[in-house]
């Protein structure tokens, strides 16, 4: 898991707004997440954390929790525009930004009017995934459908289906995402800025902005119709729009999505300069299966000692099939090897090793060309791998057919686990899970 950066906390009237600050300047970033968040929180899903730091690869980039949410103050009143600009001001005076591009996400509301009122203090605005009225809540029936998660389903992770719906499969998001709902707010605050978004029109607001702008929309998305991104971007003078294929909200772009390489040059006016080496390798995803329910069972310190134990099997196994450690995410482990049958084999073992700790352990592996940057790894083949990663059950190896047909003649078997469709790879893939 990596650590969340300090949260410092900025005062807008008598209320104190957190805000987190991550990579340098120039340029200066804010980004503005939907209704909820919780800055610590949320650097517990490991993707949510990669997204983060790819931001603040390329800007000094500045999160916070809206008033009412996450680690801020609660509520005295509902947050009108005009409160949200004061805190927003706030923010940016705490952390001494003269000039800042926004990058608002599922909602238009805070952003534009920003964008709008402030052109002297917005150099650049970036609005992902949203509409210009009603927030996500544009019609009755989708308003009733929310209102009735928040009344009777509200902590149990149902949002995730709405925001995510492809990663909602993933049993871990999805615990994550729970346990995220109970964090950011109660659910009497929930419905009042659920109710909030749904009576906000900003398309009066939008022909008034004079900064650079650009949206992007993922066009299959459950919450915000196409045309309704398409109303925003042509009310914007000048505003690019660019639609992608995908259903997520949450979390996208991705920190390896071509369009985050869209807003890096946006926002820098320079495109990504990746020195990559181009290799064939096969890639190792692991996490641990149900790690947040374990932990609160046998305490923090019991954790910790579980989490060593742990992370020691993997390196020393990594280390004897001469597997290349390339990064931890939460609780697992990214890596690549030269072999896929040693890959396979290495797998095996943490899985056979770590079941002794009491912990349980998934294990996903994919072979293709790999871009080696620095000390990270990249391209579509470390995608799938991290998604056959989420197809695994607890304790088990899946590979993909890719590995399946390159060890042919090893003392390996395998049962086929079916065709799937990978989350954001096209195509359906043949998932095979390691039986012997």
């Amino acid at each position: 898991m990596l650590a969340p950066p300090p949260t410092g906390y900025a005062r807008s009237g008598e209320a104190r707004i957190a805000f987190q600050v991550t990579g340098d300047g120039p340029p200066d970033v804010v980004v503005v997440g939907g209704p909820v968040s919780h800055l610590d929180l949320q650097w517990e899903d490991p993707e949510t954390a990669r997204v983060r730091w790819r931001y603040a690869s390329f800007a000094r980039t500045i999160f916070f929790d809206r008033r009412g949410t996450g680690l801020s103050d609660p509520l005295e009143q509902l947050p009108s525009l005009d409160l949200q600009m004061d805190d927003l001001d706030a923010v940016l005076d705490a952390v001494e930004v003269d000039r800042v591009a926004l990058i608002g996400a599922v909602e238009a509301g805070l952003c534009a009017m920003y964008a709008a009122t402030h052109p002297d203090r917005v150099r650049a605005l970036v609005l992902i995934n949203v509409a210009g009225y009603g927030g996500v809540t544009l019609n009755d029936e989708r308003r009733a459908q929310m209102l009735d998660l928040i009344e009777n389903h509200w902590g149990e992770g149902r949002f995730a289906q709405l925001f995510a719906p492809e990663r909602a499969r993933d049993e871990r998001f999805a615990d994550w995402w729970a346990r995220f709902e109970r964090s950011c707010t109660t659910p009497v605050i929930a419905r009042r800025l659920v109710d909030l978004n749904a009576q906000a029109d900003v398309r009066g607001v939008l022909p008034a902005i004079r900064v650079p702008t650009l949206g992007l929309i993922r066009r299959d998305n459950p919450l915000v119709p196409l045309d309704a991104a398409r109303t925003v971007a042509s009310l914007i003078p000048n505003a690019r729009l660019i639609e992608a294929p995908g259903t997520d909200l949450y979390n996208w772009p991705g920190p390896d999505d071509p369009e985050m390489d869209v807003i890096e040059e946006f926002l820098t006016g320079r495109r990504p300069q990746r020195s990559a080496e181009r290799v064939l390798a096969t890639v190792l995803f692991t996490d641990i299966v149900g790690s947040t329910k374990r932990a609160a069972e046998v305490g923090d310190g019991t954790w910790r000692e579980m989490l060593d134990r742990h992370n020691a099997i993997v390196r020393e196994r990594l280390g004897r099939f001469r597997g290349r450690e390339i990064k931890t995410l939460g609780d697992g482990f990214v890596a690549t090897f030269d072999r896929p049958a040693g890959a396979v084999h290495c797998a095996q073992e943490i899985v056979e090793q770590v079941d002794g700790l009491g912990l349980s352990v998934r294990c996903g592996l994919h072979t293709g060309e790999c871009e080696l940057l620095d000390d990270d790894v990249g391209g579509i083949a470390v995608h799938i791998g991290a998604r056959v990663n989420e197809h695994a059950r607890a304790g088990e190896v899946l590979v993909s057919s890719t590995v399946k047909d390159l060890v042919v003649g090893s003392d390996l078997e395998f049962a086929d686990r079916g065709t799937h469709g990978l989350r954001g790879v096209p195509g359906e893939w043949r998932l095979y899970a390691v039986s012997n």
